[in-house]
């Protein structure tokens, strides 16, 4: 389980709203559910939902549940519930042993339904959709009485048996909630319950062949496992009434006791420079527009986690943007920032030259070798040091060299004299043939006592050619070039052409034996984390290069 934070966490509605209700001994513990469907993987609004339903009934003792929305068989994998397992864990949190599905509370969803029917508040309707469509209403219209809603109990029984014993084909019918076809409130306009779906589940098998709506499965699964707050996105507000008669109705018919379970809903989260919707993110990856889901430019978890976000960063982004009631558009800056800043803790510094040049220091013993020591962190000394060999040849920037210097550069042009980084100052003598020259001092070491007498302006990182590790570099940027991709056109025509830049960089030679997932900060270049191809990907510069 995730530690808590040191300092108190910021206070908002939903945050009132709980120590309300326990201070009223409404409940006697906060328990909050997750409740994905495992029909692809989660991306960066999941994060903050996360965040928010594991970390809030955290501060009061309470427990959070991870509960798969596993309703729709046509959709769902276990794929995905494997990738939302590992990733939700990827975050820092247990749930265990209240893991849940859907799929467990069939059978018990199925009586309650029985139950609604034989008190007269659902029924089955034989109409086609196009016919369901035409008799809801509009927001300015209301609706009109099915045929078939006033069917007998005993039909409606008999009716919703063969339903589930697979005697009718998808569409024949439904079973729908008898509510109020005139509510100003489309959604209580007898909402579906139940639909024929003749198709393999993953958990289930063939067992079913009638599948519960989610506003059926989810307020009652709520109920069913004594969860306190079920905090969910803006878009079910209007659902909100429906889910708490869904509630009243089971609990009159016996099944549940009060205090029953409260709804309660925040702004989702929308970012700028990325695409959330479900829809495009599968376009995305179906279109090879990127490599998959786990692609390091996509906006999901998997594909964080590749480009080398921290799980402390994404609980960071959360608390900093809080949860509020209004829509609002977080800038991707933001939670860049609270990557660099978690990165900047936890990231060993390493030299590493993406674009190389080489360097020859030429009164510097060809066979000769010094092994400098490097700090791993130059904030962070109980971290140690590390050997650098440093030698005759070197690799440089190639922008850390000018023939002819513009006005205020003060790295290698000739006649200069330029640091290299935790080793010799160094004066370069020009460019031949490709190659950057250059003499030393020899009593200009760093750390000695003599290097002090030498002032220079220019201090440039290296790293010796003869040891230095060679690997693709990927500098990863926004995947869109506007901050609200599509706003005006398809959003395809929004996608940066440079969001990935692949170069083949000399490293380090400690970094050849990096293990996938290891993060670092290169310095003068920004973070970086070792693929599991060997490679490296850039999670984020060292500043925010967007700003103006």
């Amino acid at each position: 389980m995730v530690n808590k934070p040191a300092f108190p966490p910021a206070s908002n509605f939903i945050r009132q709203i709980v120590e309300t209700d326990l201070a009223a001994g409404k409940y006697r513990e906060v328990v909050t559910r997750f409740t994905p469907e495992p029909n692809g993987h989660l991306h960066f609004g999941h994060a903050k939902s996360i965040c928010l339903n594991f970390l809030l009934p955290q501060e009061y003792g309470g427990r959070c549940h991870l509960r798969f929305d596993d309703t729709n068989p046509t959709k769902e994998e276990q794929e995905y519930v494997d990738a939302i397992r590992e990733a939700v864990h990827w975050l820092g949190f247990q749930w265990e042993p209240h893991e849940h599905y859907a799929s467990d509370y069939f059978e018990r969803l199925y009586q309650f339904a029985q139950a609604l029917i034989e008190r007269g508040q659902a029924y089955v309707d034989s109409q086609s959709a196009d016919e369901m469509r035409a008799s809801r209403g509009t927001l300015t219209e209301p609706g009109r009485d099915s045929p078939y809603r006033a069917r007998s109990v005993t039909e409606n029984q008999q009716l919703f048996g063969e339903m589930r014993e697979g005697k009718h084909a998808d569409g024949a019918h439904v079973l729908r909630a008898k509510i109020d076809m005139r509510s100003p409130n489309i959604n209580l306009r007898d909402p579906v319950m139940y639909r024929i779906r003749h198709a393999h589940h993953h958990r289930t098998g063939d067992k079913w062949c009638i599948y519960p709506t989610y506003d059926w499965a989810h307020g009652t699964s709520d109920c069913i496992e004594g969860v306190t707050h079920s905090i969910c996105t803006l878009e079910f507000e209007d659902h909100r009434p429906l889910y708490d008669w869904f509630n009243q109705r089971v609990a009159e018919a016996g099944f549940f006791s009060p205090p029953l379970s409260r709804q309660i809903e925040m702004a989702r989260l929308n970012l700028t420079y990325v695409v959330l919707s479900k829809r495009r993110l599968i376009q995305l990856v179906e279109e090879k527009h990127v490599s998959g889901w786990d692609d390091p430019r996509m906006p999901t978890l998997a594909g964080g986690r590749r480009r080398g976000y921290t799980p402390g960063g994404f609980r960071t982004f959360a608390e900093r943007i809080g949860v509020s009631k209004a829509h609002q558009v977080i800038e991707f800056s933001i939670l860049e920032d609270c990557m660099r800043e978690d990165l900047n803790e936890l990231a060993p510094r390493r030299m590493a030259v993406l674009d190389p040049v080489k360097l020859v220091i030429d009164n510097y013993p060809a066979d000769r070798e010094d092994m400098l020591q490097l700090p791993n962190h130059p904030q962070k000394p109980e971290w140690g040091k590390r050997d650098a060999p440093f030698a005759r040849e070197l690799w440089i920037e190639r922008e850390d060299f000018q023939e002819t210097p513009e006005k205020g550069y003060f790295r290698l042009y000739p006649g200069n004299d330029v640091r290299l980084r935790f080793g010799y100052v160094v004066k370069c003598t020009g460019m031949k043939d490709g190659v950057v020259r250059a003499t030393y001092y020899p009593d200009s070491r760093s750390g000695t006592p003599t290097a002090d007498k030498y002032k220079v302006k220019g201090n440039i990182h290296w790293v010796s050619a003869r040891h230095a590790h060679a690997a693709d570099v990927r500098l990863y940027d926004r995947l869109f070039t506007v901050a609200e991709p599509g706003a005006e056109h398809d959003f395809l025509a929004d996608i940066n052409p440079r969001s990935m830049t692949a170069v083949r960089s000399q490293l380090e030679p400690s970094l050849g034996a990096a293990k996938a997932e290891e993060r670092f900060q290169f310095e003068r270049h920004g973070y970086f984390v070792r693929d599991r191809d060997g490679g490296f990907n850039r999670t984020v510069t060292l500043r925010d290069s967007w700003k103006k």
